[in-house]
């Protein structure tokens, strides 16, 4: 087998594997050990498990709640507010 056979078997070996693996759903840009940890990437590169993903996703969520509930106290009423506070002090 001469050099330009064995470079032409070569690519054509590189070339079906890549198929092979597009066709699985295999991400390419992920490492052997990155894919058996069930790693995702986000676009800026990062790497980050999926329980930590649905773990910020959660924390995300509570933070959006609290947000929520300090503008509704910084754009209520002086007395509504006043009232709400008297009513807990009393319970």
């Amino acid at each position: 087998m001469n050099p330009f056979e064995m470079v032409i078997l070569i690519v054509l070996i590189v070339t079906i594997g890549r198929i092979v693996s597009a066709r699985m759903g295999v991400n390419p840009r992920l490492s052997r050990r990155e894919r058996r940890m069930g790693m995702i990437g986000n676009d800026s590169g990062d790497m980050v498990s999926a329980a930590e993903a649905d773990r910020m996703k959660s924390e995300i969520t509570r933070l959006n709640e609290r947000l929520a509930v300090l503008e509704r106290i910084a754009t209520d009423p002086a007395k509504r507010l006043s009232d709400e506070i008297e009513s807990l002090k009393r319970d």
